[in-house]
């Protein structure tokens, strides 16, 4: 294979196309007879391929006393939450960090611009930005605010609780709806029966798809699903953990898997639904009034010289109302900014963005990151794939972090040879998965791949 080198600058904060066109693979759109809510039978449960793929770091994180999506609310409360660092250790993603500590790629990529989200340097200082302004909506049920990408769920008889969640959300032209409905079902290990209009979009992509996908590790539903009233549209898991946080479904809400069983356990159905745009919020903490400010989403940019002005009439009638005295100038680069991280906004004593990070805890590295794939070692028994062959390490590096979170992941390594980087993807137990997951790298990526037999992967 020719030593090459390729341009993986669009998978970076603005556009991670990659990531994009995995989440597009198994996005959904569902009718109601699309999903099949019977208990699965046996011939539908994952074979022996999807016990192949490597296993995950699952055990429980620890979070050394930090909240990250269940926190302590009053009744006059309406922002949770503290600003966080972490040091980078070496392999470490922006990904596996996120999922770590309930963020969505969204809004740790944004928070931390000038860090590559798949290759981040050793020490590298990582803002967690674990503070959250409440959408201003009834604290009744789930509130889903589109706008930053983030579930908050009110349990009932609970009014001192509120778990909050970041989600996965439909791409531009399969928006996923604003409203009010409710959660009418729920089932565990659905199977997908595929839509016509899906099955038609992957055909054209050369990925036929069968007319249904059983439970397994190629179920884009993941282990639990929430069918809403809204016809067509389920709050579910996934097998593409890394879309969380991302516009990448047919219009249906994604959560990671761990966080979706929380939400199935509480016996949701029946329960409230509402679905926001609010792209700006504000909140009084004490004696300092807060401003979280996002980016319109695509289909809602239009209207954003009208939220502004709505926003800056709100905080007019704030500052007349509560005698207080508003820099417009820290309003306006917050707005500019449009980060997500609530930031003080009145005038004299309230700190900046760079005071807050400044004083932001440093967090202890965890000892593994919470669904963080392990790559599992290569043998002389097992087939395995030469992806690239390049000449740029960071870039080697990145391609195997990608690999590895695709959904379902694909086991892959960075390995230095005769001067040059590999990136070896494998274990696979034959030729056929190996020849698979091959079709499945060449749709993602333009790349000249070879398939490695056992006496090529034994060969010294």
């Amino acid at each position: 294979m020719k030593k090459t080198s390729i341009d993986l600058s669009h998978t970076g904060v603005a556009l991670p196309s990659v990531l994009l066109a995995v989440g597009l693979l198994g996005g959904c759109q569902i009718e109601p007879a699309y999903i099949d809510f019977s208990p699965p039978t046996i011939a539908s449960l994952p074979d022996a391929v999807g016990e192949r793929q490597p296993k995950l770091a699952d055990r429980p994180p620890k979070l050394a006393g930090i909240a990250t999506r269940k926190f302590a609310i009053a009744k006059d409360q309406s922002i949770v939450g503290g600003l966080a660092m972490i040091s980078a250790h070496d392999g470490d993603t922006l990904p596996d960090i996120a999922r770590h500590f309930g963020l969505g790629y969204n809004e740790i990529a944004i928070a931390n611009p000038a860090i590559p989200p798949w290759t981040p340097k050793a020490g590298a200082r990582v803002l967690l930005p674990l503070q959250f302004i409440l959408p201003d909506a009834p604290r009744k049920g789930i509130v889903l605010n589109l706008a930053n990408m983030r579930m908050f769920y009110y349990p009932p008889k609970q009014p001192d609780t509120v778990f909050t969640y970041p989600v996965g959300i439909g791409r531009q032209n399969w928006n996923t709806p604003l409203g009010q409905t409710t959660i009418v079902a729920k089932t565990a290990n659905p199977t997908w029966m595929v839509p016509e209009s899906i099955r038609r979009e992957h055909a054209a992509k050369g990925d036929p798809l069968p007319q249904a996908v059983p439970p397994g590790p190629d179920n884009p539903l993941g282990k639990y699903a929430l069918l809403l009233g809204f016809k067509r549209y389920l709050i579910h898991g996934t097998n593409k953990p890394y879309g969380v946080g991302l516009q990448v479904s047919h219009g249906c809400v994604r959560l990671y898997p761990e966080d979706i069983e929380v939400l199935f356990k509480k016996k949701p159905v029946g329960m409230p639904v509402r679905i926001i745009h609010q792209p700006y919020m504000t909140s009084w903490d004490g004696d300092r009034l807060y401003l979280e400010a996002h980016e319109p989403l695509e289909k809602w940019a239009g209207q954003k010289p009208k939220l502004k002005k709505k926003l800056i009439n709100d905080l007019k009638q704030i500052s007349t109302k509560q005698k207080v005295s508003i820099d417009w100038e820290k309003v306006d680069r917050i707005l500019r900014r449009a980060d997500g991280i609530p930031t003080p906004i009145l005038t004299a004593s309230s700190p900046g963005l760079p005071e807050l990070v400044a004083n932001a805890p440093e967090l202890e590295h965890p000892e593994h990151f919470y669904g963080a794939p392990v790559v599992p070692a290569l043998t002389d028994s097992d087939w395995a794939i030469l992806v690239a062959d390049l000449d740029n390490e960071v870039q080697a590096r990145q391609l195997a972090a990608m690999l590895n979170h695709q959904g379902p992941p694909i086991p892959a390594r960075k390995m230095e040879k005769d001067g040059s980087y590999q990136v070896i993807a494998g274990p696979f137990k034959n030729q056929k998965e190996a020849e698979s997951v091959v079709r499945r790298i060449k749709m993602d990526f333009e790349l000249d791949i070879k398939l490695l037999s056992p006496e090529i992967v034994a060969a010294p």
